[in-house]
């Protein structure tokens, strides 16, 4: 009963349009009257304690350190150098694509930021060069999604103050698992690539080579900069978003000279409006969180789970097809704050890794950006290409699949995640 007025109390109000912060504050009230004891006092102070928290600090400064990057020139002189380095070979400008997919996953950690500014550089650059374009915009999107998995991923940082679990560990975890997700892509386009007529670029010499590393760095010594001051303890996951903010700002303002005075005050805003929507909705899923697992949900849904158990990855194997049912019908946010108190509980009595499972739910998350009906990150490229959402829903599907089976080889060797860690912890 009590999974059923969650289920219809969350849906009921997400169907009428409502926000989905606001959703789950109606699904946390619906809950506390099913429990016959409604306080809105407790219900506002929890509100309040989910806000209050020191690793959230992370999220506004990593949201602002990502606009620094972009209006200070990083984004632009990462897709230079992997031209410079990969863009003669045939099928080349899609190796670009994958190439500054990964290293733009590494500084931004959003995966629309990262569709919006790859697909603006290159999709002209493809068209221009013959490549067939639904294809081309179905890789970026695929490549965008890399994001929200490599740190300094926000979605990692969600996860890891609504589960209680390392933000650090979940860093280091799914470095891996990110750059499994760019070589599976690789693979994939050079496959259905392999007989395209397109343009080839010109060889860049080795003067204009070198000179295109020499540009980029500055951008490529950041997410090396952000996992090792982490490694050795220089600082936490909350001040290494402070130190890439100081560094994107120097970079921008004394090396690339791109990022002028007057533009801080939009990005602040920018970062600013952004930060308050994504702590707000985390604030109420903590409440939510709260009132499910007061409520037994997480019990009764353990219950119909109980025959996969005994099982550790068949376990892991139905709760990532129940995310990819969902993923398709929801939006990232909505799924990950939804599911993850419902699912901890269980990944627990179950003996699975939260570290583990969390880097598999977030690359689960990802993948739903691409997946229609909704998919996200699919209309950000339907825009940028300038072609309809059913042609690059046909372009993606390649794609798509390369990225599930990334995710279903994870699923059946956890070592692939968890060895890392090991070693660095």
């Amino acid at each position: 009963m009590t999974v059923a007025i969650f289920l219809f109390s969350l849906l009921g109000a997400m169907a009428l349009g409502m926000p989905i912060a606001f959703a789950l504050l109606v699904c946390a009230l619906a809950l506390m009257v099913a429990q016959g004891s409604v306080d809105m006092t407790i219900l506002s102070q929890k509100l309040i304690e989910g806000a209050d928290s020191f690793p959230l600090l992370a999220i506004p400064f990593f949201i602002l350190a990502g606009e620094l990057m972009n209006a200070g020139g990083m984004s632009k002189r990462i897709v230079a150098f992997a031209m410079a380095c990969v863009g003669h070979v045939r099928g080349g400008l899609g190796i670009v694509a994958v190439m500054a997919a990964v290293l733009m996953a590494a500084i931004s950690g959003s995966a629309a930021a990262d569709a919006a500014a790859l697909g603006t550089l290159l999709i002209p650059m493809m068209r221009a060069a013959n490549y067939d374009v639904p294809r081309s915009a179905g890789l970026i999107a695929a490549g965008s999604i890399i994001a929200p998995v490599m740190p300094p991923s926000v979605a990692l940082i969600v996860f890891g103050v609504i589960a209680n679990v390392s933000i650090g560990k979940l860093f280091i975890a799914s470095i891996v698992p990110g750059l499994m997700m760019g070589l599976a892509l690789l693979i994939a386009w050079l496959w259905v690539a392999r007989r395209d007529k397109v343009a080839v670029m010109p060889r860049k010499s080795l003067r204009e080579t070198l000179l295109a590393t020499r540009n980029a760095l500055w951008a490529l010594f950041m997410p090396f900069g952000i996992v090792g001051g982490m490694k050795f303890g220089i600082f936490t996951p909350t001040e290494a978003a402070v130190a890439a903010c100081a560094y994107a700002f120097i970079v921008g303002t004394c090396f690339y000279r791109e990022l002028k005075l007057r533009h801080l005050y939009p990005l602040l805003v920018t970062a600013a409006k952004t930060t308050s929507v994504v702590v707000f909705l985390i604030a109420s899923a903590l409440v939510s969180a709260w009132l499910i697992t007061t409520s037994s949900v997480p019990q009764q849904i353990a219950e119909m789970l109980e025959p996969f158990l005994d099982d550790p990855r068949l376990l892991m194997f139905m709760m990532m097809v129940l995310v990819i049912v969902v993923g398709t019908a929801l939006d990232f946010a909505p799924t990950l704050l939804i599911l993850t108190p419902v699912l901890m509980p269980i990944v627990k009595h179950a003996g699975i890794d939260p570290v583990y499972f969390g880097v598999l739910f977030i690359m689960n998350n990802a993948i739903g950006l691409i997946t229609p009906p909704v998919g996200i990150v699919l209309n950000v490229l339907s825009g940028v290409a300038k072609i309809s959402m059913g042609a690059i829903v046909k372009g993606v599907w390649p794609f798509l699949f390369a990225q599930t089976l990334v995710l279903l080889l994870l699923i059946i060797f956890p070592e692939l995640v968890l060895v890392p860690l090991k070693w660095m912890f």
